[in-house]
C-alpha cells in the first residue's frame, strides 16, 4: 500500500512542536544522503521530535497508517543506514540533545539520542571522568547513531565499542510502545535485549534515552609516533607490541597518501612526510605502568624497522598528534571531494598481506586507495578516491569496495567493524552468514517488528536489492525445509 503522505503530514503536525515537520523539497535535500555519498534518496517527509512521547506518538501513527519509518541521527553514517531508498518517514533525533541525568557516584550519565559523542566527555571532564568510545566523527556523530551502528573508535582496542558502555536504553518499539532495555547495573538478569538492540541499525525501534558508563580519566597518558619505510614493517610492530602483552588504549596506522594529505591540510609537516606509514600508539594508566609500556613499545617499533619514535606526554603535544589522525578523512576529501570509505576487519596477523593485496586491487581497478585504520584490532578503513564526473566510476568504485571486503572475509575477517551494514553491504551478508543464520536473525526482527516498518530493506539481503543473495537463499531453503527459513515464512 502506498502511503498517503498528505494525510500523514496533516496527522503529524498536531503531535509535534511548530516547524518540526519538514516537507518542502529544498529543505528535504539535507536528508537525501548520509556520510556515504554514492547514493542519494530524498525522503517525502521528515519529523524532528524532542521527547520520547513525541517519538512514540509518531511511530504509533506510522503503525496505524502502515507507513515505514527510518531513524536518523547526525547523518554521519557510512553504510547508507539512514537513507530512504524507498519512500519512508524519516524521524530525525537531532533536536533531542538533552543530558537527562549525571550520576557520578555510580559512574554513569543518561542522554537523549541527539547528544553529540564528544559532548558526553565535555559534560563530565571537569569531574575527572570521560566517555571512552570515540569515532573519528565524534565532534559530529550522535549517541543514538553510535548505538544503532555499535560504533567504535580510536580507543576500542582497550576499552571496547559502544555496546561495552551502554547500560540501559529507553526504546520506542515499532508499534509505538515504550520500554526499557537493560538497567542501571552492568549485568542484569534475563535475556540481553539491550545487546540485541545495539547494532540493530534502526530495525528494532528508536532509542530515546541512553544510559552510558563513564570511566575515570587516566592518571597518565603518552602517545608515540613511529614512522616506517613500509606498511609491512608497521604491521610487524603492531604484532610485536600486542604479542609482548602491552595493551595500548589505541593503535592507529596511516599510509603515505594520508600522511601527505594531512601535512598539506594543516600546512605543517607534523608527520614524517616521506614515511610509507606511521603508527600512533596511545598508552594510559598508572605513571610507572605507562613509563614501562612506552619503553617496551618504543623498543619493539625500532626492532620492527621504525626510522624514529617520537614521544608526546603533554595534553597539547598529544592533541597535536591525534589531530592529524582524526582529520585524515577530511584532509583526503580536500584533494578528492568524492571518496568511498570501507570498513572491513581482518586478524592482526593478516594485516601485512591484506594491505599488499589492497594495493594490487587498487592498481587492477585503476583507482587510488588511501589507508587509515585501527591497526590494533585490524579494523581497516580503506578510502577509495575518485572523481565523480568520470563515466562509469561509481560501478568501478563499488566493484573495488566489494573486492576489498571479499579479501577481508577470505582472511578470516568481517565486512564491518563499526560502520554497520545498512544498504551498502547487505548484499555481502551471505559471505559471512548462512541462509539459516540470516533467517534466525530475521525471526528476532519479525518478532519485534512483524510489519517490517522499522528501517525496511536495511541490514539483510532482499530479492529486490540482492538478486544473487536471494537465489542462493532459496537454494539452501529448498535443501533444508526444516530450517529457520521455513519458519520465517509462517511468522
Amino acid at each position: 500500500m502506498t502511503p498517503d503522505w498528505g494525510l500523514l503530514e496533516r496527522r503529524l503536525r498536531p503531535l509535534l512542536p511548530p516547524r518540526a515537520v519538514v516537507s518542502k523539497r529544498q529543505e528535504l535535500l539535507a536528508y537525501d544522503c548520509d556520510g556515504l555519498t554514492l547514493n542519494r534518496h530524498q525522503p517525502p517527509l521528515v519529523v524532528l521530535p524532542e521527547t520520547t512521547e513525541q517519538v512514540a506518538a509518531v511511530v504509533k501513527l506510522c503503525a496505524e497508517l502502515e507507513v515505514p519509518f527510518i531513524a536518523r541521527g547526525s547523518g554521519t553514517g557510512l553504510s547508507g543506514g539512514a537513507l530512504a531508498e524507498h519512500p519512508a518517514l524519516v524521524i530525525a533525533t537531532s533536536r533531542m540533545r538533552k543530558v537527562l541525568e549525571v550520576d557520578l557516584a555510580n559512574e554513569r550519565i543518561t542522554v537523549q539520542p541527539g547528544v553529540i559523542n564528544s559532548w558526553v566527555t565535555r559534560a563530565v571532564a571537569g569531574d575527572g571522568f570521560y566517555y571512552a568510545p570515540d569515532p573519528s566523527s565524534q565532534v559530529a556523530c550522535s549517541i543514538g547513531g553510535n548505538v544503532a551502528e555499535n560504533s567504535g573508535g580510536v580507543h576500542c582496542l582497550k576499552y571496547g565499542v559502544t555496546s561495552n558502555h551502554v547500560l540501559a536504553m529507553e526504546v520506542v518499539l515499532p508499534d509505538g510502545s515504550i520500554t526499557t532495555l537493560g538497567g542501571g547495573l552492568p549485568e542484569m538478569p534475563g535475556l540481553d535485549l539491550r545487546g540485541v538492540f545495539i547494532g540493530s541499525e534502526g530495525t528494532l525501534g528508536i532509542a530515546t534515552a541512553i544510559t552510558l558508563r563513564l570511566l575515570r580519566t587516566p592518571e597518565t597518558v603518552a602517545v608515540l609516533l613511529a614512522d616506517f619505510a613500509s606498511m609491512e614493517a608497521a604491521g610487524e610492530a603492531v604484532r610485536l607490541i600486542t604479542g609482548a602483552g602491552v595493551l595500548p588504549a589505541g593503535m592507529e596506522m596511516m599510509d603515505n597518501p594520508c600522511i601527505q594529505a594531512v601535512d598539506d591540510f594543516f600546512g605543517v609537516d607534523e608527520y614524517p612526510r616521506e614515511a610509507a606509514a606511521v603508527l600512533l600508539i596511545e598508552l594510559d594508566g598508572h605513571p610507572l605502568e605507562v613509563k614501562e609500556s612506552v619503553e617496551i613499545a618504543s623498543r619493539l617499533c625500532l626492532e620492527a624497522g621504525a626510522g624514529a619514535v617520537r614521544e608526546a606526554w603533554s595534553d597539547e603535544a598529544r592533541a597535536r598528534l591525534w589531530k592529524g589522525r582524526k582529520s585524515a578523512i577530511s584532509a583526503l576529501g580536500r584533494q578528492f571531494p568524492s571518496y568511498y570509505l570501507q570498513d572491513g576487519v581482518v586478524p592482526r596477523t593478516a594485516l601485512p598481506g591484506v594491505l599488499a593485496a589492497i594495493d594490487r586491487l587498487s592498481a587492477e581497478h585503476g583507482l587510488a586507495v588511501a589507508n587509515v585504520f585501527h591497526a590494533g584490532d585490524g579494523n581497516l578503513h580503506p578510502l577509495i578516491l575518485y572523481r565523480a564526473g568520470e563515466e562509469g566510476v561509481n560501478e568501478r568504485v563499488k566493484a573495488l569496495g566489494a573486492d576489498i571486503l571479499r579479501l577481508c572475509i577470505d582472511a578470516g575477517g568481517s565486512i564491518s567493524g563499526e560502520h554497520g551494514v545498512g544498504s551498502d553491504k547487505r548484499c555481502y551478508m551471505d559471505w559471512m552468514f548462512s541462509a539459516d543464520d540470516q533467517a534466525t536473525m530475521q525471526l528476532v526482527r519479525r518478532a519485534i517488528d512483524p510489519d517490517g516498518l522499522a528501517n525496511p530493506g536495511k541490514l539483510f539481503p532482499t530479492p529486490r536489492s540482492c538478486g544473487e543473495s536471494h537465489r542462493r537463499w532459496q537454494e539452501v531453503k529448498a535443501e533444508n525445509p526444516a530450517s529457520p527459513l521455513a519458519m520465517l515464512e509462517v511468522v
